[in-house]
């Protein structure tokens, strides 16, 4: 099964958490925070979104940090991914 995304929507897979902090304390699961780098696994094709044009930005295989509680979360088989706006997403890792 493979996600194709409609209008301004963009498909992420978001990085692991860290598991120890940088002093070397190691974190349980309940306080990891949501990790906000992501790479993009599918873009959608843009198109008019609320009267406005919209223009992808971003692309397949990119780094990009997503806003912290944006999206909606899916579970297909093993993998987890978010699907959210493009203005859902902040910035693009270089």
């Amino acid at each position: 099964m493979t996600l194709k995304p409609l209008a301004d929507n963009v498909v992420i897979k978001l990085t692991e958490a860290e598991q120890t902090t940088k002093s070397g304390i190691v974190l349980t699961s309940a306080s990891k925070e949501k990790p906000q780098i992501a790479e993009v696994v599918a873009v959608g094709p843009g198109g008019i979104v609320d009267g406005k044009e919209v223009a992808m930005t971003v692309k397949v295989g990119q780094k990009v940090v997503a806003a912290k509680y944006a999206g909606t979360d899916i579970k297909i088989g093993e993998e987890e991914y978010t699907i959210l706006h493009l203005s859902d997403i902040l910035a693009i890792v270089e």
